[in-house]
């Protein structure tokens, strides 16, 4: 069997997280725009032996615009993870990948930041939500979960992905300028 591609390592650093999440801008964001993404995330993490969940929905009513499996084998688990991604994403506007960074991976203190309480299993704090930004247009749009790779690599496909797609609309994405 063929290697498994790669896919870049996610900065660690909060700036350079940010930076990218929020450089990563579309022009619009359309259903067309949302199977597109989906298509491409889908057909890269094919060749991936682990069973993955790509799910796109809009930011206001949990509006699905895109839900698709790549192997047999995923669970009722994995659309948990795509809930609980996209709650982090929507409650706090940033990347899971983000929050993760941010605690250290330390769900304790992440919940105990925000007085989560019994609801502290509604939120996940590992990298595979990724929020979806329209130039002009205030807030998160749509979120992007990607469930069933290591976390690292549910994050970094999201952004490969979203840069590739803007990249070939002829969208210039800043990149971070190094010191």
């Amino acid at each position: 069997m063929a290697a498994e591609p790669t896919i870049p390592m996610p900065p660690h650093e909060l700036e350079a997280i940010e930076h990218i999440d929020n450089s990563l801008v579309f022009p619009s964001f359309t259903s067309a725009t949302a199977w597109n993404l989906g298509v491409a995330l889908r057909t890269k993490l094919l060749a991936f032996a682990k069973p993955c969940v790509i799910d796109i929905s809009l930011a206001h009513g949990n509006h699905c615009l895109f839900h698709a499996v790549t192997h047999p084998g995923t669970t009722p688990d994995n659309d948990s993870w795509v809930s609980r991604k996209r709650n982090t994403v929507l409650r706090w506007g940033n990347s899971t990948w983000y929050a993760h960074n941010k605690f250290k991976g330390d769900e304790a203190a992440f919940a105990a930041k925000f007085s989560l309480g019994t609801s502290a299993g509604s939120y996940a704090m590992h990298g595979g939500g990724w929020p979806v930004r329209v130039q002009g247009v205030a807030g998160l749009v749509a979120v992007v979960v990607v469930s069933g790779l290591k976390q690292e690599q549910d994050h970094g496909i999201i952004v490969q992905t979203v840069g590739e797609m803007l990249e070939e609309m002829g969208v210039e994405v800043e990149k971070k300028k190094e010191d």
